[in-house]
């Protein structure tokens, strides 16, 4: 794939596919860190003179303008961490894109509205979404890929537009797929993998193709609950996921005979109902079972002390480890602490270290960890877990031609 420093980008428009799905509570920024990562990439392009043109999409529109899901904040937040003034395109292809790029200098940027607010970027059928590509190339002399969390998307501006223009990756690109090959080519080892998150169904992929690869798999977070159902344990109320467990059964005896070690919790954090993760009200019922002893009217929530220390033990030797999921209600105090110690064992540890994104990488910044401890912070959990999965995915693909 060619970089950006490829290409020829000096008075030309250069549109960037950025990731700037970012979470908003109203019209406020919660979490930047996706805003963040592009940023170097841009800065570098408008260093060298280029007209920036930076597009992304932003929650689930349904292919029209939805005030709530509007980039207008997140062209705000960009223009704060690149020092300089960010023009706003309110909508994609229509009178104010044009305006907006054609006014665009040297060494200028702007973003345009969600992308998703037309329909033709998420279509399923390939002449309206190869339409919808044809006006955004008509913005744009180049084409730079840097949104790592819409890869695994056949979408307009992901996997249509760079067949239309001259394409590159951008830095953020290329950083997170040097990563995904430290992951699955010559991997150091041990190779812990931490796996966390609601269901075993969303990890189905990684566990199967994981099995052939990691030295230990270490499963938290609301899938635990359907792997201990599988050892024959009681779960009470705890999120389960019974079509499952003939799956959980084979991936253990396909961990045995390959060698490779699953540890799942020993004790777990409980309640008889799911936290106000809002109000962060006090929980009444708390207490810390085993594992095996989670009482039929009972949630289980977060893994317990033991659990943790176990965790932190598999993690300590580690040469690489990839944590995907949190183990726990992280979002209410009284379910947060495996997530942390999680968190922790990673830092602690001398190992190539590496959070896969969404709530993992949201866990860290909001339990107040320096991200900067980490070997690495992906901006795309589900391009993550698809790459790791062996899938091709259809945004690098597209950057491959």
């Amino acid at each position: 794939m060619k970089t950006i420093e490829d290409l020829e980008v000096t008075g030309k428009r250069v549109f960037v596919r950025a990731d700037l799905n970012v979470p908003l509570s109203g019209a406020t920024i919660t979490d930047d860190g996706r805003i963040r990562a592009v940023a170097p990439t841009i800065a570098k392009l408008l260093a060298r003179g280029a007209r920036v043109v930076v597009a992304s999409h932003l929650g689930r529109p349904k292919g029209e303008p939805d005030p709530q899901f509007s980039l207008a904040p997140v062209a705000v937040r960009l223009g704060e961490i690149l020092g300089a003034p960010v023009a706003f395109a309110t909508d994609t292809v229509g009178e104010s894109a044009k305006a907006t790029v054609a006014a665009l200098g040297d060494g200028e940027v702007t973003l345009l509205e969600n992308l998703r607010f037309n329909a033709g970027e998420t279509s399923k059928d390939d002449a309206e979404r190869g339409a919808f590509a044809d006006e955004l190339a008509a913005l744009a002399d180049v084409y730079v890929g840097d949104g790592f969390g819409a890869v695994h998307r056949k979408h307009a501006s992901v996997y249509d537009l760079p067949g239309r223009l001259p394409h590159a990756v951008g830095d953020l690109i290329a950083t997170e797929v040097g990563v995904l090959k430290r992951l699955t080519e010559e991997v150091a080892r041990p190779y812990v993998v931490v796996l966390g998150g609601s269901k075993v169904s969303d990890k189905v992929g990684v566990i199967d193709n994981l099995l052939g690869k990691a030295d230990r798999i270490l499963i938290g977070g609301g899938m635990a609950y359907t792997f201990l159902a599988a050892l024959g344990h009681e779960v009470g109320i705890s999120l389960l996921q019974k079509d499952q467990i003939p799956t959980v059964l084979e991936y253990l005896e396909r961990g045995k005979a390959n060698g490779v070690e699953f540890v799942i919790p020993v004790d777990v954090a409980i309640s008889a109902s799911f936290p106000d993760i809002k109000t962060k009200a006090p929980v009444e019922d708390f207490e810390v079972v085993d594992a095996d002893a989670i009482p039929a009217d009972k949630e289980g929530l977060d893994i317990g002390p033991k659990t943790r220390a176990l965790f932190a033990e598999k993690i300590a030797d580690a040469a690489t480890v990839f944590w995907n999921g949190p183990v726990g209600v992280f979002e209410h105090p009284a379910f947060a602490e495996g997530t942390k110690a999680v968190a922790q064992a990673l830092l602690e540890s001398d190992a190539f270290t590496v959070v896969g994104g969404g709530d993992s990488a949201a866990a860290v910044r909001i339990l107040g960890f320096d991200e900067t401890k980490f070997g690495h912070i992906s901006t795309g959990g589900g391009a993550s877990l698809e790459y790791l999965e062996g899938k091709t995915l259809p945004g690098l693909a597209a950057l491959e031609g």
